[in-house]
């Protein structure tokens, strides 16, 4: 697992909170973000990210155009992630203006046309 998603530790399968693993031993929910920053728990990364507004959204609007393109993004694709990003912060960053983005994008609207047919 990622090291971020070690603050996440303390949900089960289900949603569920939890302090201790299934052998009875505590949790340990720290972890250390790419770069260097150390965090404590949900609460603790919740605090790093929102020190990082800018990449988080960047990674998450990219993450998502993986998803709805239903491929890898390429070096192409990085001025659309970018273009979509900095509009979402004009709404301050609502996951709306963050899909409304992806769908009026380009790389989503061409997305499985085969140029070679025509």
């Amino acid at each position: 697992m990622d090291p971020p998603g070690l603050a996440l530790e303390n949900f089960d399968a289900v949603g569920r909170w939890r302090s201790v693993d299934d052998s009875y031993t505590p949790l340990d929910v720290s972890g250390t973000l790419p770069d260097g920053s150390r965090f404590e728990g949900v609460s603790g990364l919740r605090q790093a990210l929102l020190g990082k507004t800018g990449q988080f959204v960047g990674t998450y609007t990219e993450k998502l155009m993986t998803y709805a393109l239903g491929r890898g993004l390429e070096y192409y694709d990085a001025p659309t992630v970018r273009a979509i990003a900095s509009n979402a912060a004009r709404d301050d960053y609502r996951f709306s203006a963050i899909i409304l983005g992806i769908v009026n994008s380009a790389p989503f609207q061409m997305r499985g046309l085969d140029h070679d047919r025509h």
